[in-house]
């Protein structure tokens, strides 16, 4: 979750804070944020919503981007 950890410093938030705001433990903030546990889908979209930023965004650490060309197969 390597967006998820951009999104909280470039706001300059603590992990306990964000934690607090979620009603979550900072615990499970920092297991998510390090890899070792993965959220739901609903905290997904709980974070997503409170970063106003996309699910996409929280796993990778960048935005979905479209493909330039679309390729079909034959």
């Amino acid at each position: 979750m390597i967006g998820l950890r951009k999104a909280r410093k470039a706001r300059n938030w603590n992990q306990q804070k964000v934690a607090m705001d979620l009603n979550i433990t900072r615990e499970a903030l920092s297991h998510y944020e390090n890899g070792r546990r993965e959220p739901s889908l609903a905290m997904l979209e709980r974070m997503s919503d409170y970063f106003d930023v996309s699910i996409h965004y929280l796993i990778t650490g960048r935005e979905f981007e479209k493909r330039t060309e679309t390729v079909y197969p034959k």
